[in-house]
């Protein structure tokens, strides 16, 4: 796990410094809210419905036992005694105030954490798999060059006001679990023929108004060359794209413009100055990076029979099935801890959960806990053999809910609840779909589902990109909801298409279940939701949801 170096505690301690004192000035009416805003949106602060909301980083989803301790404080202090998850791997508090988000900054500083470039017109907290370095599927461990990204990218200034925010996201398994292709960079680490590393570039995806699957604009790029890309890309765009227009202000739109090919043409042209520039990474370069990250004190242990663990429990078996996933060392298991309990915004924890979750991570791993993609956190290195202890802990902490990657492990934004930007509420349609469906061999009998909610086009739920996604709109000041099914986020990536006109909120359970019940007349044997949806098309489905 990455450690701060002195400057990485100079310049984030400076900026806390900063902060208090443009705060305080703001405060003093000084400052005016016009000018304040670019300086809050630097450190991760949002005015929202109700209250601030405060954004914290979490560079590619890796946090340790000691941050998840800080976390649980700060909640209590700052906060209503929980955080959130988001889709970005990050941490959000919805009721900070804003004289005390200061403190909470130096509070952070502490553990190593901070909230730079978690909103603003810049590059993003870059994201990974959140089972890198573990995966069974692993072609290489992302988190190295996320964190060589993190460094550079970090106040890079001709970056710092680019004409919208920008997203990098890497991926380095044969599965795609950091949603690349939806991204306005995204990395896929391969192996070339001879075995070396590199790096498939897509570039121009991405969600919100205008959902675009990035476009693949070098197949091969060498790891050396992996920042003077990046930097020509960044390069490219911020002088070409548009500042009059927020709406097609996105790198997507840019590429879409000019055609995949000429956008390309323009980053070589760019890149050609660039390319042997001092960005060019060394491989003691790349080596420093990779020290970062060397495996744990893995023990000799044997493998274990899973199905003869099943055997103990049918309630731990169905976990073991769903939440548990394969590791690249025998005698290990990644675990998944489910963040979708019943009546409870998706990917909410609470203060409590997260010590707890702190203690449990040191006494079954190696102090480490990630946060996902999908709004869940995983304990990335358990032995086999304390699963059954584990899970039975788990339980009681209620974050063993057996549905990971089911039809209820739902992504869902804060939407109108906490929201100033959503048409719609998100977090009652997602409960209201759990209750609905509850009955649990029919949610596995359905099989893998990524069902997807948003309060609005701004799409922070990722709907277009669920194999059933839920858009809240707004209908003559009436929430109302639109369904599309067929997308896809992984390296099959596709944006779902309408189903049809929108459905009142106490409809959609109900459509869902129609949509459900087409899938199981029409399905073949061992076939996916996604897979079924692609053989026969949208037809059947509209006809039974409006029938």
């Amino acid at each position: 796990m990455y450690t701060y170096d002195h400057f990485d505690r100079q310049i984030v301690s400076q900026r806390v410094a900063q902060f208090r004192d443009q705060t305080q000035r703001y405060l003093d009416g000084k400052i005016t809210e016009e000018q304040f805003l670019p300086l809050r949106l630097q450190n991760g602060l949002y005015v929202q419905r109700l209250a601030p909301m405060m954004r914290i980083a979490v560079p590619y989803g890796t946090l340790n036992a000691t941050q998840l301790r800080k976390l649980a404080d700060i909640s209590r202090k700052y906060d209503k005694g929980y955080a959130h998850i988001s889709t970005r791997q990050n941490v959000q508090l919805n009721w900070p105030k804003l004289e005390e988000v200061p403190d909470i900054l130096a509070e952070l500083l502490e553990v190593e954490m901070h909230a730079v470039q978690t909103s603003g017109n810049c590059i993003r907290n870059t994201t990974a798999d959140q089972f890198s370095g573990v995966a069974a599927d692993e072609v290489e461990d992302a988190r190295p060059y996320c964190e060589i990204i993190r460094q550079w990218s970090t106040f890079h200034p001709e970056f710092a006001f680019l004409p919208r925010k920008f997203k990098i996201a890497v991926c380095g398994s044969e599965s795609d679990r950091a949603a690349i292709m939806m991204h306005d960079i995204g990395l896929q680490i391969v192996h070339d023929s001879n075995g070396k590393t590199a790096f498939k570039v897509f570039v121009g995806g991405g969600l919100g108004r205008t959902p675009v699957i990035g476009t693949l604009i070098n197949e091969q790029l060498e790891p050396q060359h992996l920042l003077t890309y990046l930097e020509a890309i960044l390069r490219v765009y911020n002088q070409l794209g548009r500042r009059d227009n927020k709406f097609k202000a996105r790198i997507k739109i840019l590429v879409r413009a000019m055609g995949a090919e000429a956008f390309k043409a323009e980053v070589e042209k760019e890149w050609a100055h660039i390319k042997d520039s001092q960005l060019s990474l060394t491989d003691d370069e790349i080596g420093r990076a990779k020290s970062f990250f060397t495996p744990p004190n893995y023990q000799d242990l044997p493998q274990q029979d899973l199905q003869a663990l099943a055997l103990e429990n049918a309630d731990f078996s169905r976990w073991l099935q769903h939440n548990t996933h394969e590791h690249k060392v025998a005698g290990y298991r990644i675990v998944t801890l489910a963040l979708k309990t019943v009546g409870v915004a998706p990917g909410d924890i609470t203060a409590e959960q997260f010590e707890a979750v702190a203690d449990l991570s040191e006494r079954y791993g190696f102090g480490e806990i990630r946060s996902t993609h999908q709004q869940n956190l995983v304990l990335p290195d358990v032995q086999q053999l304390d699963l059954f202890a584990l899970w039975k802990e788990l339980v009681e902490l209620e974050v063993a809910s057996p549905t990971v990657g089911t039809l209820n492990d739902i992504i869902c934004c804060p939407g109108g609840d906490f929201c100033s930007l959503a048409n719609a509420k998100s977090i009652p349609i997602a409960e209201a779909i759990q209750r609905k469906f509850d009955d649990i061999d029919y949610i596995y009998d359905l099989g893998d589902i990524e069902l997807n909610i948003s309060g609005c086009m701004n799409a922070c739920g990722h709907h277009h990109i669920g194999n059933i996604g839920i858009l809240g709109v707004d209908k003559k000041g009436q929430e109302f909801y639109q369904v599309s099914l067929g997308g896809s986020q992984g390296l099959d990536a596709a944006i779902g298409k309408i189903l049809g006109p929108s459905f009142a909120q106490d409809q959609v359970p109900v459509v869902i279940e129609k949509v459900l019940e087409t899938y199981v007349s029409l399905r073949q044997p061992e076939e996916r939701f996604i897979d079924t949806f692609r053989r026969v098309g949208m037809d059947p489905f509209k006809e039974r949801a409006y029938a």
